[in-house]
């Protein structure tokens, strides 16, 4: 296993160096000054000049990616010209929200997806197995953002059952003491239940909406893993052995359709963190992607930087938790490898 870890990691390094250097130059191409910006419209051309020599924005693009390269090897990922902080600073800040609503909408979708393509495998051509079909359907067919705003003028607007998409907590709810940085458990460390009931009413709306996001996905390929073991010959001799259909299902199908689905809760996950971006934008969530669409704005380019290679950094350890999930799931895959 440790083996298979450090060859993992390996392959990875040529991955980060490559999204190092594409995400320097992208934001070097995008239009917008920063200097300009930052010295706001009525400042002379010589202030402009002495905040882009202050950046080194006056330097050729080799010595500013040698700069940027050596800051990196000391852990530095730059300095945010729109909140004045490190960028790492911010990240930390902001990782914890964005990590809690992604994994609470992974979830839910799954304690959903997975028992509903369950029975619209064992059931095939019934009600269920439709009604799978039309949810699959309709969770592409929409988009996140759509569904974003969609929840809230029907829960918030008419119905009033949802609190203002301001946040993580409304202005009425004091945050818990730092721990984890996940609202809900730090609330529940501390025994604060208000804090806790206050974070849970924010995350219910952005959280459905990742959730309908990524049911489609998961829902259609526990459908069709399970529909391809349950015609295999060892699920047909587990039946006629005399076995009850639950121990044949739980214990032999499903176990040995775990690994697809497996691949595609990494994959959901990864489009999840993407999804986020819009999601932070619809509900006002002090996340790391509203974070770097603001920077964007404001052609801040470290904050750019720093969240595309913490999402890089991200994809690597979920890929990595994957393949260690692969061999819990089946021994087989730790003795190939």
């Amino acid at each position: 296993m440790l083996r298979q870890i450090g060859k993992r990691l390996a392959t990875a390094i040529p991955s980060l160096i490559g999204v190092i250097i594409v995400t320097f130059l992208l934001t070097r191409v995008l239009p917008g000054d920063p200097a300009a910006y930052f010295a706001g419209p009525a400042a002379s051309p010589q202030a402009i000049e002495e905040i882009r020599k202050s950046l080194g924005l006056d330097k050729s693009l080799p010595e500013q990616f040698v700069r940027y390269v050596q800051d990196l090897s000391r852990g530095d990922f730059g300095k945010s010209l729109t909140t004045g902080q490190t960028v790492i600073i911010d990240i930390k800040t902001r990782l914890p929200a964005s990590a809690e609503l992604t994994l609470l909408g992974l979830i839910v979708s799954m304690l959903i997806a997975v028992p509903f393509g369950i029975l619209a495998a064992v059931k095939q051509g019934s009600i269920i197995d439709h009604a799978c079909r039309v949810i699959a359907t309709a969770g592409v067919s929409l988009p996140v953002f759509f569904t974003g705003l969609l929840l809230v003028y029907v829960f918030y607007f008419i119905l009033g059952w949802s609190p203002a998409p301001l946040g993580r907590l409304d202005a009425f709810a004091s945050a818990p003491k730092h721990v984890t940085g996940f609202y809900l458990i730090d609330s529940l460390l501390a025994g604060n239940l208000e804090s806790f009931r206050a974070s849970l009413a924010q995350l219910a709306l952005p959280t459905i909406t990742l959730a309908i996001f990524s049911l489609a996905p998961i829902t259609r390929m526990t459908r069709a893993s399970m529909l391809a073991v349950l015609s295999s010959d060892f699920v047909r001799t587990a039946r006629a052995s005399g076995l009850s259909p639950r121990t044949v299902i739980v214990t032999y199908a499903f176990r040995n359709a775990m690994l697809p689905v497996v691949t595609t809760l990494g994959m959901v996950f990864s489009f999840l963190l993407g999804a986020n971006v819009l999601v932070e934008k619809v509900f006002a969530w002090p996340g790391i992607g509203s974070y770097a669409i603001e920077a964007l704005i404001a052609s801040d380019f470290a904050p750019v930087q720093g969240f595309v290679l913490t999402m890089a950094i991200m994809y690597v350890l979920l890929n990595l938790t994957i393949d260690m999930l692969y061999g819990v799931i089946d021994p087989r895959v730790r003795l190939e490898g």
